[in-house]
């Protein structure tokens, strides 16, 4: 049996080495250029324009009272369930580790590839919007699969194509949601409670340690409560937890980052000159920073996943490149802002250097430690305990919409069930082989994904162009709303065209 498990690691180690290595992160980055270059870079030539209808749209009264329907999701209740999703433990633990691994310029690279990624999740939600549809209960359904059989399936050859992608990124997608989208947070949440609660120390009974079983008998109950209740009830509770997980973590970074304001300066020095230099070339292979800058950075935001499409895709608005432009402030405040300061935390306090490779993740725990004692370390406790409880959310909504893809409403309803059920096996397992093989179909989400975004860059400059002349140009023409004629139709009113 040793045997089966030594050949299913090694094939596991093999494939994870294409998708999350040096060919892997290439594809990332190059369809993250060739997507940007596609609407002109975007992100920066409209900065104002996302920005003010992202962010800036919660001073806003008028946008803050859009009644919602009845089977969708506000487009802020989208974000905060797909931020649920992205913002994880990768963006405390996974950030310290390439900090410790790859020197401080696996950051610029982390950056980087968030830039790029800004417009790829851009595109990817774009184009789920544009492909979605409504299911047998009325709930809008959308999400990679759909663009890809019915975006790159519509091309001239390319029906079977299409539709065998489309397949195969459910089925990854359901895999990747069982492993990194639940067991895996699951035991981290565990061993967060553990370690800040218990000091470490078991609860035995008849010999056995019963607390890993109790957390997670007491978290499958929890998450059962909020995952079967659907997509509005999992909404309702990203809505609140997310903002409050956000500002609690970014307001105890900010303090210790203040403390150290001596080495802000430094730090961020160092961030640009050791990208090229320092750490990687002395180590002589410069490869490594890049590469673990780049799979962090995609590891936290998912930009290239085609995962948080999916939930986008269930938001109350009709045009496509409106609900994008929250893709873009999703990346911007996943990766430019709570994952550069986690890197300022760690690289201004110095913590980077208390640690090795062994136990780089807890880099961000010491770092609070220096300064808050005890609290510090429960204050992380509780941030990656809910950075970690809300990624479980998001990605049930994920694997749910990838089961109704194949097998129908009714099949994603048991898939709830038995995912609920996972979670408890979370907590006690001990084994990093399962976290290894779901960590392999999360990347192997991104190839499919991937090749239909880069096949419909036509169809995307397009939609980006409609959307540039009517809202930021005040031209009047018929906007581009969905590839169904008679969902167009529908959703086609009047507008009110507002030129900047």
């Amino acid at each position: 049996m040793e045997a089966v498990w030594k050949w299913i690691a090694d094939v596991n180690g093999a494939v994870n080495g294409v998708v999350w290595g040096p060919i892997g992160l290439v594809l990332l980055i190059g369809a993250g250029v060739v997507l940007t270059c596609c609407v002109k870079f975007f992100q920066v030539g409209h900065l104002g324009h996302w920005w003010k209808h992202t962010m800036g749209s919660f001073f806003k009264k008028s946008e803050k009272k859009e009644k919602t329907e009845k089977k969708s999701i506000s487009q802020f209740q989208a974000l905060c369930t797909a931020l649920a999703a992205t913002v994880g433990t990768g963006n405390i633990a996974g950030v310290a580790t390439a900090i410790v691994i790859g020197g401080p310029g696996a950051v610029f690279w982390m950056l980087l590839a968030a830039f790029f990624g800004m417009i790829t999740k851009f595109a990817e939600i774009v184009l789920g919007i544009y492909f979605r549809r409504r299911n047998p209960d009325g709930e809008w359904s959308g999400g990679t699969m759909y663009t890809l059989k019915d975006g790159l399936g519509k091309k001239k050859g390319f029906k079977t194509v299409g539709s065998v992608l489309a397949v195969l990124f459910a089925v990854f997608t359901i895999l990747a949601s069982f492993g990194i989208g639940n067991m895996s947070q699951i035991n981290s949440i565990m061993l967060n409670i553990k370690t800040a609660f218990f000091n470490d120390a078991p609860v035995m009974i008849g010999g056995y340690d019963v607390l890993p079983l109790i957390i997670g008998l007491v978290l499958t109950v929890i998450v059962a409560l909020v995952v079967l209740g659907g997509l509005q009830r999992v909404a309702t509770v990203a809505e609140k937890l997310v903002p409050f997980m956000a500002v609690l973590y970014i307001v105890g970074s900010l303090v210790v980052i203040g403390i150290n304001y001596q080495n802000i300066l430094p730090a961020i020095g160092s961030i640009f000159t050791d990208a090229f230099t320092g750490q990687a070339a002395a180590g002589g292979v410069i490869g490594t920073v890049i590469v673990q800058g780049c799979k962090r950075g995609v590891f936290s935001n998912e930009a290239g996943l085609g995962s948080s499409t999916m939930v986008h895709a269930s938001a109350d608005v009709k045009e496509p490149v409106k609900q994008g432009l929250w893709g873009i402030f999703e990346v911007f405040m996943d990766t430019f802002v709570i994952c550069l300061l986690t890197a300022l935390t760690v690289l201004c306090s110095s913590a980077n250097t208390m640690v090795n490779s062994e136990n780089a993740s807890t880099a961000v725990t010491l770092a609070y430690a220096q300064y808050f004692g005890q609290a510090g370390k429960i204050i992380v406790a509780v941030a990656l305990t809910l950075f970690a409880f809300t990624t479980v959310l998001g990605w049930s909504q994920y694997g749910g919409k990838a089961v109704e893809y194949l097998f129908g409403v009714k099949g994603a309803k048991v898939y709830k069930v038995i995912f609920s059920l996972m979670t408890v096996s979370g907590a006690v397992m001990t084994s990093s082989l399962a976290w290894d093989v779901s960590d392999t179909f999360n990347g192997l989400m991104m190839i499919p994904n991937l090749i239909g975004l880069v096949a419909l860059c036509p169809l995307l400059i397009k939609l980006t162009k409609n959307y540039v002349d009517r809202h930021i140009k005040g031209k009047q023409v018929e906007p581009m709303l969905s590839y169904d004629p008679k969902l167009q139709k529908e959703m086609q009113e009047p507008e009110t065209v507002e030129a900047e």
